[in-house]
């Protein structure tokens, strides 16, 4: 019998595409940002940023992290929104908007931007220097 696992990536999709709650709009983007992440590390993305591009994928794969979604559900996928925005601009401050749009898409600048700026709405100072702290930032 021929076992087939399911990539990280097409499980996010699974838990949040029937989710159609008040903070839907960017959390849909969730694993759009997940996959960027992933993709980056295999492109020329300077090696200082590595370590920060792998933690903030292994933020979203962890169970228990600041607002676990096995606890909160889609709203427990904020923080890891934040965290991904967070490391997405430090990519852009290094390489540029248009790095990133090359191995994902034209419109992720704002895409970027839209989720950084909901979130930060929505977390508290705590919560933002939690999640930080998390990951070592």
């Amino acid at each position: 019998m021929e076992t087939t696992f399911k990539d990280f990536y097409d499980t996010l999709i699974e838990n949040l595409e029937c989710y159609a709650g008040e903070y839907e709009s960017f959390i849909d983007y969730g694993p759009k940002l997940f996959k960027v992440l992933c993709d980056l590390l295999n492109s020329d993305v300077d090696k200082s940023l590595r370590l920060v591009i792998s933690a903030a994928i292994g933020y979203y794969v962890t169970p228990v992290d600041v607002i676990p979604e096995q606890t909160y559900g889609p709203y427990g996928y904020i923080d890891d929104i934040y965290l991904s925005s967070h490391v997405l601009k430090m990519v852009a401050d290094v390489h540029g908007y248009g790095f990133i749009a090359k191995i994902s898409s034209p419109d992720i600048e704002e895409i970027i931007i839209e989720c950084e700026v909901k979130s930060l709405e929505i977390l508290s100072d705590e919560e933002i220097e939690s999640i930080l702290a998390y990951i070592g930032l």
